[in-house]
């Protein structure tokens, strides 16, 4: 079974170590890079050629909805989850608007964080319950 390539981007680093070591338990999936700012996250995905990104929605350098926009039109092979601790007005449609495949709260189950990626790497679009009261257009 091929690993799906997933790049993590997260501005906390116990977060962002605590679900790369969960996500690095599924048998397919494989954090290939972790960065902290979202200016980094192209040069990251370029290099590491992600099949999925995981990003904060807020990130020093660059927020995740805007990072989501570059990596459609730099990196437009690989899916995008946006991760968010709560749903702001606006902030669903926006992400759907820069072409991410879901918006998810980022501590809930890292179970259903795996299968999120999973599906988005087979090109369905995932959003959380909790998060969907924001209409999408």
């Amino acid at each position: 079974m091929k690993s799906v390539r997933v790049l993590l981007a997260e501005d906390q680093g116990g977060t962002r170590g605590a679900l790369a070591m969960l996500l690095g338990m599924e048998p397919d999936i494989e954090v290939v890079s972790q960065v902290d700012r979202g200016d980094e996250v192209v040069d990251a995905a370029l290099v590491h050629r992600p099949d999925v990104a995981l990003l904060d929605i807020e990130l020093p350098g660059r927020g995740g909805l805007d990072v989501a926009a570059d990596l459609r039109d730099e990196a437009p092979g690989c899916r995008v989850l946006i991760l968010t601790t709560f749903g702001r007005p606006g902030h669903l449609r926006r992400a759907m608007e820069a072409g991410a495949a879901g918006f998810l709260v980022k501590d809930g189950p890292v179970e259903e964080l795996a299968e999120a990626i999973r599906k988005a790497l087979r090109g369905e679009t995932v959003i959380d319950p909790a998060l969907a009261s924001d209409p999408i257009p």
